[in-house]
């Protein structure tokens, strides 16, 4: 076979593959919708017995909602039921608003003597309550009803069962984990993150860099610019593979130039399609793009991902990808589409054309010129018991 039928064949795997994990969503979107709107026994009878566990803990939980998402109402309901039921206080219920993602009420909860913080919602909520829960001591807990949902899969945290994800809030180990910052440092004024706005008392139109707190991962390049072009109406209906769909417009972008300078070493400069700096490396559909990521190892994991050739490029580099995740490496050089790994605590970028650049799934805008930086052990989150 020509390499044209071969790079055919690996498109038309990848087009089922989407067919199929849509179909997987939508299922669970469905049941997720029936186990919280049911109100058959099992529900309740595991509604009972996590109100008795709070009870026995004597734990004061907030919830910190974002109620944009449709299942918040519903949650919000059984939660209170449940604590009635057992003749417990009512939990501290905050929602986000357009001004506010969560990191005001999050520090509203702290101030209220929460013992811990649930952020219910998707990555940008989890971002809010990491940034007003960093340095605190006080531990969160998530409760995933996002598209993404990033660091409740890297924690192991339950996407489709919300009364599951609530009962590791309450009663799972506290493990503290690395928090990475990155801040702009020319013309943050041209940016946008309102949970870095949120966070401090400068104007929204400020020159003066702010940190943008991320979880997972941040990234120049092709990757938010997939992010930035997502329809949102079609990631409401199939969720995240709506990315890879936004992530085909790009195939054929020009790479970017960019100068990179780790720690104390040399500056490089490179061409490349993305430029990923990752706290920990799963993504959703099974994809691991930093498999040596660890949460709480404090350093940044730094990929380096570049393809030519066109979509024969792109088809090398979805097998590097694969290998990876199953723990395998190619480390042949003559590659048309690789990712190269490394390491850093410190990560200076400059990018002279700008470029797109996202936190945690939340685009930030184009910059020019940024610093990334680890904060070892600033976050204390609930996950399951090993």
């Amino acid at each position: 076979m020509t390499w044209e039928a071969w790079v055919a064949v690996v498109a038309g795997a990848l087009a089922l593959l989407a067919i199929l994990l849509g179909l997987v969503v939508l299922v669970r979107q469905r049941d997720l919708r029936r186990r919280i709107e049911s109100p058959r026994a099992g529900r309740a009878a595991r509604a009972l017995r996590l109100a008795r566990e709070v009870q026995s803990s004597g734990q004061l939980v907030a919830f910190v909602a974002n109620p944009s998402k449709p299942d918040v109402a519903h949650l919000r309901a059984a939660v209170v039921r449940a604590c009635a039921e057992q003749y417990l206080p009512a939990p501290l219920w905050f929602e986000t608003t357009v001004e506010d993602p969560g990191v005001g009420q999050t520090r509203a909860a702290v101030d209220q003597g929460a013992d811990v913080v649930i952020a219910m919602g998707g990555d940008g909520t989890v971002r809010a309550v990491a940034e007003g829960l960093v340095g605190t001591g006080v531990p969160m807990g998530l409760l995933p009803l996002g598209t993404g949902n990033l660091l409740a899969r890297n924690l192991d945290i339950p996407l489709s069962d919300p009364l599951a994800a609530l009962q590791i809030a309450v009663e799972g180990r506290d493990r503290t984990i690395d928090v990475g910052w990155l801040r702009v440092l020319r013309f943050e004024s041209d940016v946008h993150d309102d949970v870095a706005e949120a966070a401090d008392d400068l104007p929204a139109g400020t020159d003066l860099p702010r940190d943008h707190i991320f979880l997972v991962i941040a990234g120049v390049g092709f990757d938010a610019a997939m992010v930035a072009d997502t329809d949102e109406q079609l990631k409401a209906r199939v969720g995240w593979i709506a990315y890879f769909v936004a992530g085909m417009k790009h195939l054929h972008g020009r790479r970017t130039r960019v100068h990179v300078r780790l720690d104390d070493q040399a500056t490089t400069s490179t061409r490349l399609r993305s430029l990923l700096i990752g706290n920990c490396g799963r993504l959703p559909g099974g994809i691991t793009l930093l498999p040596d990521a660890e949460l709480d190892d404090g350093w940044l994991d730094v990929a380096a991902i570049d393809t030519r050739a066109g979509i024969a490029g792109w088809a090398q580099l979805f097998g590097e990808v694969v290998l990876q995740g199953v723990g395998m490496r190619n480390d042949l050089r003559a590659k048309i589409g690789r990712i190269d790994h490394t390491r850093a605590q410190e990560v200076r970028l400059v990018v002279p054309g700008g470029d797109q650049v996202q936190v945690d799934g939340d685009v930030v805008g184009r910059v020019t010129e940024l610093h990334a930086r680890v904060d070892p052990g600033a976050l204390v989150v609930r996950v399951p018991i090993a």
